[in-house]
This record gives structure tokens, sequence and C-alpha cells, in this order.
């Protein structure tokens, strides 16, 4: 039972991971030991929030997807799309948590320690999401650190934007009152008017040198697409000294969505809006001095959406560089450790813990010769500023009640809405108030037993 125990938790890979690096290897895009030389100098890593595979690309047929469960296809994210068609289709990648108190820790630790899975039953202390400053639990965190710490330790350069970090804003008028909606944020975007100062503050002290604070982290009032732009920005400014920070991690949260409360952005415009800033750091990144030796990955938090027609863990994740395939399907079994694994990899860097260091490099996804072809982004086929109308105007009676109910969660805060009714109320709003909620596709199912299989899918 030992061996039995031993091969189960990989052991083999965890020793593995302690070989040293050996002399005279050719450079690879996913070395094969840590140290060893790789064809990339750069990572990029984006981090979004709360979508499974079938949600987004399961309208893709190359993939393993069920459109039926597709709302977010691809008139809503042209980008997504456009990306898993000229380099790869994951269709086999999963989230390791469930919503973003352990989500970001599996996203950039690989591991939810001990006392964070504990607190499931309430988060007595706080929810440590990493989005709020006085919601920072050091208790939640993994003793190990974080994936900017082991690049901090290791001597590589690093540049932050939104993750790990609290928004703040205010007024540029300090004599002006009320509060500040995302039409405020909207027109300063479009026109420059420059009315709301926008600004963030790192929830973990070791990320204050490295975290660009003219951008932010969670905000579903400001579009994604001004997070591109300020990133894009600071890029054009590496350009001109010919220098890029070896890790470079995003925030884009704005594919969570807020709901169909009146006056914010409808569902629909929240996820083109991330597809569209998507789509513009990838065109950017493509277009710049640094593609040649630069690897994109992305990847949701949480699955938090739930509802998938194999696994509510499953997700979307993309890997785009010169060295990715082209216009191919990988089906490899791949999890955030695996992402965190290949980035430590290719940077030289060592595994934070067991979880990491026992994890599949994505290996599968790369050529060993370059493709330096640009990636184009595409317009939005949906106005970002399309906004969810009020109450009163709906006629549809669920589709009201929804409006309504939108405007009593809390979702200017994370996760503190119930998620069955959060993802209830995106379902019809996307689907109509006619469409069967799929609960086949988000109940636990006994996959011994055909028959309970199928009473499920019944429901």
């Amino acid at each position: 039972m030992t061996q039995i125990a031993l091969f189960n938790m990989r052991y083999g890979l965890l020793q593995d991971a302690k070989l040293p690096a050996r002399a005279g290897q050719p450079p690879r895009p996913v070395p094969e030991r840590v140290g060893e030389p790789s064809v990339f100098n750069h990572v990029v890593y984006i981090i979004k929030e709360n979508r499974t595979y079938d949600q987004v690309l399961g309208d893709i047929p190359q993939g393993n997807g069920d459109a039926s469960l597709c709302v977010f296809g691809e008139n809503i994210t042209p980008n997504q799309h456009k990306m898993v068609r000229e380099f790869v289709l994951l269709d086999n990648t999963y989230c390791s948590g469930v919503l973003s108190a352990d989500g970001h820790n599996w996203a950039d630790s690989g591991i939810a320690n001990e006392y964070l899975e504990r607190s499931f039953a309430g988060f007595p202390r706080s929810y440590p999401s990493g989005a709020f400053e006085n919601e920072s639990d050091a208790l939640a965190y993994s003793s190990a650190g974080f994936l900017w710490d082991n690049a901090i330790a290791s001597g590589k350069s690093l540049r932050v934007y939104g993750e790990f970090a609290e928004t703040k804003k205010s007024w540029a008028d300090t004599n002006r009152k009320g509060e500040i909606a995302f039409q405020d944020h909207w027109k300063d975007f479009i026109t420059g008017s420059a009315e709301v100062n926008v600004a963030s503050v790192p929830t973990i002290d070791s990320l204050r040198p490295y975290l660009c604070t003219n951008t932010v982290g969670w905000d579903m009032d400001i579009p994604d697409v001004f997070r591109a732009r300020q990133f894009i920005a600071e890029l054009k400014e590496y350009e001109k000294t010919g220098t890029l920070p070896n890790l470079i991690i995003i925030g884009l949260p704005n594919d969570h969505t807020s709901g169909t409360k009146a006056g914010v952005p409808s569902p629909a415009a929240q996820v083109a809006d991330n597809d569209l800033a998507f789509g513009q750091i990838v065109q950017a990144i493509s277009q710049s001095s640094f593609w040649k030796d630069t690897c994109i990955f992305a990847i949701e938090d949480d699955p938090q959406a739930g509802w998938d027609h194999v696994s509510g863990f499953r997700t979307t994740a993309y890997v785009i560089s010169p060295y990715t395939k082209r216009g191919e399907v990988i089906s490899t079994q791949y999890n955030q450790t695996s992402l965190l694994r290949t980035m430590e990899l290719m940077l030289g860097m060592p595994p934070m813990n067991q979880m990491d260091a026992s994890a599949t490099p994505i290996s599968d996804c790369f050529n060993s010769k370059a493709n330096y072809a640009h990636f184009a982004s595409v317009p939005s086929n949906i106005l970002l500023d399309e906004l969810n109308p009020q109450p009163s105007v709906i006629a549809d009676p669920l589709l009201r009640e929804n409006a309504l109910a939108s405007a009593r969660l809390p979702l200017e805060k994370i996760d503190q809405c119930s998620e069955d009714q959060l993802n209830r109320i995106l379902w019809h709003a996307m689907k109509g108030s006619s469409a069967v909620y799929p609960l086949w596709a988000i109940s636990d199912v006994d996959d011994d037993d055909d028959d309970d299989e199928d009473v499920n899918k019944n429901d």
C-alpha cells in the first residue's frame, strides 16, 4: 500500500523536481529541469474570473464541448475563439479551487493551505480573496509564498498589474460628491476627461515595489480595456529601454460580470470587454520586440460559474507564444499547478511546494521551431457600454425578478452573493427565461450509475 500511496501522490515527480540542471542542454520551450535553458526570457500570466470551459468555448466543434451550455460563445468572445484556433485549444484543463478565496491561492501559490480549507464553513476572520487590503489574512496564504516571491528569490525581474491589489478611486474634483459609477469610468476612458482618480495598493506587502499603481484589481465598474491600456502603455515604455520584466502578472476580472443590476454593463458587455482587453494585450505583445522570447498564459482563478458537461472544475486556459503549436487541440489533463510548474521551468525557478513540484508541465503545447506570426485582435461585436435596463421596463417576469434580485446582491464584493442565484441569473440573461437551467451540468452524479446520471440530465 505504501507504493500505491507514493504513486498516487506522484512521488517520483517530487524526486525528479530535485534533480540538478545538466550542462550542455539545448534551449527548449519547457526545460526538463530547473536551471536548464529555455527559449523564453519573459512570461506573461493573465488571471481572469469565474468561467468554465463550456460557457465560453463549448461552441467549438473541434474540442470536447457542449454547445447547449455555451452562453458566452464566439459572438461575445471572438478574440478568445481566435486565439484557440490560431494557437492551441486546451479542452481538458481544470481549476484546482472552487471560488476566489482558494482560487487565487491556487493560481498564485499552487496550493490552498489547511487553514484556508478549514475556513470554508464561513471564513471567520475575513474572506482572503486578495482584492481588499483589510481582508488580507496572512494565515490563509502558503508559508512557501506566491509566484512573485519565487521570482524575487530567484533574482527575476517582476511587474504586477492588479493581482492582489485593492482599487482606490476618488473624484478629481474634491468638492464633487456621490458614488463613482461605471458611466463615469467609461467617460474617462473614452474622452480622457480624467474626472476620476484611479489607483491601487498592494494587499500583500511583498508586492509593493513591483505593483503598477495606476491600474486596478477588482472593480466591476472599471472596464478591462482600461486595464489593458495601462499595461500596453508600460509595454511601449519597456520597448524604448529594450528591457521587459521576466515575469508579468495581470488581473483581468470583468468576465465575472455584475449580474443584471440596472445601470451596470450587461453580462454580455462585461465578458466582451474582458475578451477585447485580453485580445489587445496579446496583440500588443505579439507585435512588440519581445515577442520572440515571450510566452503568454491565461486561466480563470476559479470555475465558480458552475456548469460544464465534463466537470464543474474544467475551465478555459490559453498558451500563446511563437513556439506554441498552431491550430491543435491539446487534451492532456492539466490544471493551475501545471501552468505554474511550466512558468517556473521556463524562468529557472524552483517549485514552491509539493503541488507544483509534482504537476505535469504543459510541454505538449509547444514546438521546437518558432512561428513569429503576430496575433491581430478583432473588435467586439457587443457594445461595451451596453447597460442593463431598469426592472420597470422589463416585460418578462423572470428577467424582471432577476434584475431586482441583482440590485440586492452585494456584487461589489467578491463571492458575497449566492453562487447558485447568480449563475441562474446569468443563464437566463443569456439564454432567455424559457431556457431550462441545466441542473444536470452542475449537480453531482455517480459516474458508475448510468441510470442516476440519466435521471439528473432529465431534471
